[in-house]
């Protein structure tokens, strides 16, 4: 059997469900460039039928991706599939993925069906789908709840349909991991087409055993893992993307397994899809917290400077995580910084050295020293800029003392108008926040809003996050600056922006369509 296991990455997939805010399009295909980087061998990129935004994302990405296999998620629904396939018919290849509910209680309690009615709903999409591609992935939602005589049935009868990949999800995270080997176990021995097919699994961590189960089932022959950047996900997340392929990597003397992972992007990626995403990666989280390479005991301390490995199972710069840090000042010249984003594992075609040292000079006139994790949030706040803008901060000034009111005003260009408003709230970012608001004149309400340094030390650059509310939809919102408050005020902004975007596609869509109603009453 062959020991190399597909990565199969559903970050922007089931990844994207447990977000407070939808991803633009434009982020959705910086997080997928990045995953493909990381070398990812299968990228779920959405659900197309679910929305014209999930569908254009994934046509978009479809047309962007070279070296990973683009996927598209489907009820065993013919419109689904249909939906899967016109979205990613610009690839060169693609694999639809379709899935129906196995176990008892969907079956019964949620598609109120018998269990033959949906093994003939999962041929006839399977064959459906092989009309399109013949890649396509099968999926026995709930497998680890379902009784294994049905489960062998639908797995044969799904590979018998032309199934080339067949997915046994833990959907709810139920099972502990000998039980999950035995149920992919029983599949091989079980199973008589099991050889015509790759094995895949996908384990949810509601109780904490996605990645054990995960790697309990490769053990079993499962030969594709599904996971996700971070392990986020529903509920309590998806089984995490770098833990997986640094168990196979750092312990490839027991398992003898290996993946197509580039190791080195791991810490990259998780910081931009952290930093997209607005989610925080805890402190301690396994191969890329904050903490994962830190050692503060003194016993451990003392083992770490006679050999690294006495404490540490894998080096932080497997995982592309720099120990060493340049000190940057204004002093520093551009061949540093060039030198500093090469040792980061930028290429020179992912920046402009110009633009980035003039920002640099600027920030190192701020506060001094500058450091890693200001390079790239220098670099992340330079790439976001290349939409188009629709309101931009021109002035801000925001008075804060012993009184009861703070006072802001704000300087705000709006397309081609200047607005200049003030206004007074029960502090700072509230007062800056009520000038903006009748300054843009839009009915909004900000749900979530939250400061986190991106730097080292109390002179760190601060990034603002929010969540803005708008006629039924969330629109999340980010700034970096050394001050917090521009940082608040530039993070509302982003989300403005957001929805002036949103409101233009409503208007071109509505054009399109009275254009499409006047061509009929005129017979054209």
């Amino acid at each position: 059997m062959d020991n190399t296991v597909k990565i199969f990455d559903t970050t922007l997939r089931d990844g994207e469900q447990a977000l407070m805010a939808s991803l633009s399009v434009h982020e959705k295909l910086q997080i997928a460039l990045a995953i493909e980087r990381l070398g990812v061998d299968i990228m779920e990129v959405g659900f197309p039928v679910s929305s014209p935004g999930d569908f254009e994302s994934v046509q978009t990405i479809a047309k962007t991706l070279k070296t990973s296999r683009v996927c598209g998620l489907s009820r065993a629904v013919k419109a689904d599939i249909q939906s899967c396939a016109d979205a990613m018919s610009v690839a060169e290849a693609f694999r639809i993925h379709t899935f129906i509910s196995t176990s008892d209680v969907h079956v019964e309690q949620k598609l109120k069906r018998g269990f033959d009615d949906v093994l003939n709903m999962a041929v006839d999409a399977v064959k459906f789908a092989r009309k399109f591609t013949d890649d396509v992935e099968f999926s026995c939602e709930d497998a680890g709840r379902t009784p294994k005589d049905n489960l062998c049935r639908m797995v044969e009868s799904a590979i018998k349909a032309g199934a080339t990949t067949i997915n046994i999800p833990d959907t709810v995270g139920y099972t502990i991991p000998t039980e999950f080997n035995g149920i992919i176990t029983d599949l091989f021995n079980r199973v008589p087409n099991i050889d015509q097919a790759v094995i895949s699994v996908h384990c949810h961590n509601d109780l904490g055993l996605s990645v054990a189960n995960s790697i309990a089932a490769v053990q079993a022959g499962a030969r594709q893992i599904e996971c996700t950047i971070n392990g986020i996900g529903e509920r309590a997340g998806n089984c995490s993307l770098e833990e997986v392929a640094m168990i196979m990597q750092t312990r490839a003397d027991y398992l003898g397994l290996r993946t197509n992972i580039n190791h080195k992007e791991i810490a990259r990626t998780s910081k931009l899809v952290s930093q997209i995403c607005n989610m925080p990666v805890q402190a301690n989280k396994a191969i890329v917290g904050s903490n994962a390479f830190s050692h503060s005991s003194g016993i451990h301390q003392d083992g770490m400077l006679k050999s690294a490995n006495t404490y540490e199972i894998m080096t932080p710069e497997s995982v592309g995580i720099s120990k060493t840090k340049l000190n940057l000042t204004s002093r520093s010249g551009r061949h540093v910084i060039k030198h500093r984003m090469g040792e980061l594992g930028y290429k020179e075609s992912d920046f402009d050295l110009e633009e980035l040292y003039q920002d640099f000079l600027q920030l190192a006139d701020k506060k001094g020293q500058v450091f890693d994790d200001d390079l790239e949030a220098l670099l992340y706040n330079k790439q976001q800029q290349g939409e188009s803008d629709t309101y931009r901060i021109e002035y801000l000034s925001v008075h804060s003392g012993g009184g009861e009111f703070s006072t802001a005003s704000i300087k705000l260009a709006c397309n081609d108008e200047v607005k200049i408003q003030s206004a007074t709230g029960n502090g700072p970012v509230d007062a800056l926040y009520q000038a903006i608001k009748q300054a843009v004149d839009i009915d909004f309400e900000v749900s979530d809003y939250k400061i986190s340094n991106k730097g080292e030390g109390e002179d760190g650059l601060g990034q603002a996050d929010l969540v803005v509310n708008y006629q039924g939809r969330k629109f999340h919102g980010y700034g970096i600056e050394t001050d917090v408050i521009e940082a608040s005020g530039k993070a509302l902004i982003s989300a403005l922006n957001a929805i002036a975007r949103a409101q233009k596609v409503a208007q071109l869509k509505q054009q399109a369509e009275q254009q499409a109603d006047q061509q009929k009453i005129h017979g054209v």
